[in-house]
């Protein structure tokens, strides 16, 4: 990602969240604790050589 699209996405956050930027840090923060346990379970699938549904 380049620094400019990186600011581009940034603007975009903070503006859907209607100009909020703790209300974008903090959708941010769920959204990427979605992700690291959405990954976790991933992990474990892998470890156990489960196929993915």
């Amino acid at each position: 990602m380049t620094y400019e699209a990186g600011e581009d996405a940034i603007d975009e956050i903070v503006a859907s969240c209607n100009g909020d930027v703790r209300g974008a840090l903090r959708a941010l923060l769920m959204v990427n604790e979605h992700l690291e346990d959405e990954l976790q379970r991933l992990y474990a699938a892998a470890r156990e050589g489960s196929t993915l549904h």
